[in-house]
């Protein structure tokens, strides 16, 4: 009972932490939007715009987040082997998704707007502007940060990251224009009407990657695909410790993660010809302890390799 109550107090604190997180980021992302989308207007600037929209666009997966969130924390069941950690991941994917649709879709209007003879833009506004879009962001993303440090969240994780984007994005966006202005009487003046059509395209191009790796990731547990090679590694130099202070030795490793949650079947074989019960749970036990240091919501199970089973080594 006692062990019961702390697992749902603990529970109950993460939640409490991950809305105040998204609480957070929802009515800080919704000045940011607003604010932005009033420079776009004022400056006609393609680059601010698409700022504007991947905040906006952001808000609406926050609030859906928000709203969902409860979900993610409620045990597993026969009915539902994984809980709700698929929905987790399938939000992923969903904001993945949605913030890369926005960006190449205004990528290809800079492109449009540069083949027509690209725009003249305030370049110090928009200078000042994203300095201090970046400064207010920088001081959110530390915040953020301090109150994630206890948890293991995808969704949270997301956001960290995109507000991390937001920050270079800014401060980029706004040495760019600033740099912009010192074009004119150079040989490098023609660029000047086409300036905020390849910031907007650079940007894209800076994001691109990480978020590819996010969403594939989301992909892959949605599909239950094993984990990438460094996870995987984590897990069996954690477990192989334990195995051969056990005289056991790891012949294939089931690994299933999906939103916040991981399953690790190990199975293995013995030299020995009698394996009693409390030595294998003794092992079990230890397993899991190492793998609690490594990942959070993390469990592992002991399986013997039967030997004409097939698939296995």
């Amino acid at each position: 009972m006692t062990a019961g109550r702390e697992r749902t107090f603990t529970v109950l604190k993460e939640v409490k932490i991950e809305k105040r997180i998204l609480w957070l980021s929802f009515w800080t992302g919704s000045l940011f939007a607003l604010a932005e989308f009033l420079m776009a207007i004022y400056s006609g600037s393609q680059a601010v715009l698409m700022d504007a929209a991947y905040d906006a666009s952001e808000l609406l997966v926050v609030g859906l987040m928000l709203f969902l969130m409860p979900l993610f924390h409620r045990p597993i069941s026969e009915k539902l082997p994984f809980g709700f950690s698929q929905l987790e991941s399938i939000l992923v994917i969903a904001k993945g998704l949605m913030l890369l649709s926005v960006t190449l879709g205004l990528s290809a209007k800079s492109v449009e707007v540069a083949l027509s003879g690209g725009n003249e833009v305030a370049g110090i506004q928009i200078s000042i502007f994203q300095g201090i879009v970046a400064v207010a962001s920088l001081v959110i993303l530390i915040i953020m940060r301090r109150m994630n440090r206890s948890l293991s969240s995808p969704i949270i994780n997301m956001e960290v990251y995109g507000w991390k984007v937001d920050v270079a994005y800014s401060v980029g966006m706004g040495a760019a224009f600033f740099g912009s202005t010192f074009l004119k009487g150079t040989p490098l003046e023609w660029l000047s009407p086409y300036f905020d059509q390849i910031v907007s395209v650079l940007i894209v191009l800076f994001m691109l990657p990480e978020a590819m790796k996010m969403l594939f990731r989301a992909i892959k547990d949605v599909i239950l695909i094993s984990p990438e090679k460094e996870t995987m590694d984590r897990i069996k130099s954690a477990c192989n410790r334990v195995l051969e202070r056990h005289e056991l030795e790891s012949v294939f490793y089931d690994v299933t993660r999906t939103g916040r949650r991981m399953w690790v079947a190990v199975y293995f074989r013995t030299g020995r010809d009698t394996l009693s019960v409390p030595s294998l749970q003794s092992a079990m036990r230890e397993a899991n302890a190492a793998l609690a240091k490594e990942f959070d919501n993390c469990t592992c199970e002991l399986i013997m390799a039967d030997p004409k089973a097939e698939g296995l080594p």
